[in-house]
């Protein structure tokens, strides 16, 4: 049990109705899940508004109750306390009912459109080779110390962000790696939490669903930036047109990483293969078995932060040459009759552009390149045309087909994709409904030297369809059907 006015610290609150002094089991937002002496936090959603279920968390046991306009019904034995905005309240209680767990260890905050899960993953995986006791927090799970839970949001919740903090703490993690969304970031989700460091990697066409235009998701980006203290570092890629922007208003440290512009960590590229790259970073040379422009600047990133945590910088490049590549991030095989098939997770319109510029780049244009690639249902529509184009401008063949079609019909996603395919690109295209299909479609096309790359989904082990999640994967399923027509 903790005391109301203890989990209430930094909190701003307008009005209080009962009593802070009393104690209180736990903390709950969603009013299906409270019981008996329970706090209710009323968030105001995208699809439901906390506040409509006021009375159902009293009838379930809640005690005290946390909203932003006071219900017309006060009942005299429940405490209510009337805040600014019942999110950020959220992530100062959730942080004192841990116990500020973030300032009990190094917390890294990686954000911007693409990088984030490379960068925050093979982070833990560095440090854990350096032999430390690590934690992260990503797109594709939760890792304290050695302990792997799974992940449902890029960045979740602040209870959850805090519970597992916590664990972290316990289990004597030093440090932490964080992926920070922008709509994590929207929905003061990380505040309240104590970061000694934050990456940007980039911004492009992303999240135009839910933010109103692309100004306003950099804006939410920046304001991680600018409420980091003086003690922390930003390390930003400036070679993106936004990476100055990012340093503008912060008071921490200001750092910069770049292949193309000067920079306190800079590299380039001498050799670039299937295998992995040759690059030079800071007059040293180092292998990497990373692939591709785009993993130059996060090996960058991830150089930079390393030394800037006090690691050497001759260890950090011995490390980051061990490093395997991330589930999902431009995985690849190569079957028995020479066909190489690759898996990434390029989802938007500039990740699906550096992995086709990128397998482009090494191949010999002997072979062919055939590309897989669907776009989310009720995601950001306007993205749909222009990840078609990119596909058929940069592939030889490209089939389009669904990704995770969510609650909208998955012809209509795919008439929206085929508007972008321009006129002399449409022998090249083939529309096939079916995901499993698509794929066995493009390996029936393939022949020995060939390249499939299979966009969108990567690490992800679902479908999901009319709102029900089917297993999916896509490496598993071309290997299948790799492995059959071999036979």
């Amino acid at each position: 049990m903790k005391v109301l006015k203890d989990i209430l610290y930094k909190v701003t609150i307008e009005s209080v109705t009962g009593s802070t002094d009393i104690d209180i089991q736990k903390i709950e937002f969603d009013s299906r899940k409270v019981e008996s002496n329970d706090v209710f936090v009323a968030i105001r959603g995208s699809l439901s508004d906390g506040h409509d279920y006021i009375e159902k968390a009293i009838q379930l046991g809640a005690k005290a109750i946390i909203c932003d306009k006071l219900p017309e019904n006060i009942q005299k034995d429940v405490t209510y306390i009337q805040v600014k905005d019942t999110n950020t309240a959220l992530a100062f209680m959730a942080a004192n009912y841990f116990g500020d767990p973030s300032a009990k260890l190094k917390l890294v905050g990686v954000t911007g459109t693409n990088g984030k899960t490379t960068i925050a993953s093979l982070l833990f995986q560095l440090f854990e080779k350096a032999g430390f006791k690590v934690g992260l927090l990503s797109t594709v799970k939760i890792v304290v110390d050695k302990t792997e839970y799974p992940a449902t949001h890029t960045t979740p919740d602040s209870l959850t962000i805090n519970h597992y903090l916590n664990e972290m703490a316990e289990a004597g993690v030093t440090h932490c790696f964080m992926e920070v969304s922008s709509h994590g970031i929207h929905q003061k989700r990380t505040e309240a939490l104590h970061f000694v460091g934050g990456i940007f990697t980039n911004l492009s066409h992303d999240h135009l669903d839910y933010h109103p235009t692309f100004a306003e998701y950099r804006d939410v980006k920046k304001s991680f930036f600018d409420s980091l203290p003086k003690t922390a570092f930003v390390l930003s890629n400036i070679d993106d047109k936004n990476g100055s922007v990012m340093l503008q208003n912060t008071a921490a440290k200001k750092l910069t990483y770049a292949l193309k512009s000067y920079a306190d960590y800079r590299a380039q590229i001498l050799e670039s293969q299937l295998s992995g790259l040759l690059l030079k970073v800071n007059d040293n040379e180092v292998w990497v078995k990373l692939i591709g422009t785009f993993n130059a600047y996060n090996v960058l990133a991830i150089y930079g932060t390393a030394v800037e945590l006090g690691i050497d910088s001759l260890e950090a490049l011995r490390l980051l040459s061990d490093l395997e590549s991330v589930s999902g991030r431009f995985q690849y095989i190569v079957s028995d009759n020479g066909i190489t098939a690759v898996v990434d997770y390029a989802h938007t319109p500039d990740a699906l552009e550096n992995v086709l510029k990128t397998i482009n780049d090494i191949r010999t244009k002997n072979e062919q390149l055939i590309t897989v690639v669907g776009c989310g249902g009720n995601r950001d529509k306007t993205k749909r045309p222009i990840m078609a184009k990119i596909a058929t401008d940069l592939s030889d063949k490209a089939i389009l087909t669904s990704d995770n079609p969510r609650n909208e019909d998955p012809e209509v996603i795919l008439d929206e994709m085929e508007q972008g395919v321009e006129g002399h690109n449409y022998k090249k295209v083939l529309r096939i409904t079916d995901r499993k299909q698509a794929i066995k479609t493009a390996c029936q096309l393939a022949q020995s030297k060939d390249i499939i790359l299979i966009a969108g989904k990567g690490h992800e082990t679902y479908q999901e369809i009319n709102g029900v999640r089917h297993h999916f994967d896509d490496m598993e399923t071309v290997k299948e059907i790799l492995e059959q027509l071999n036979k």
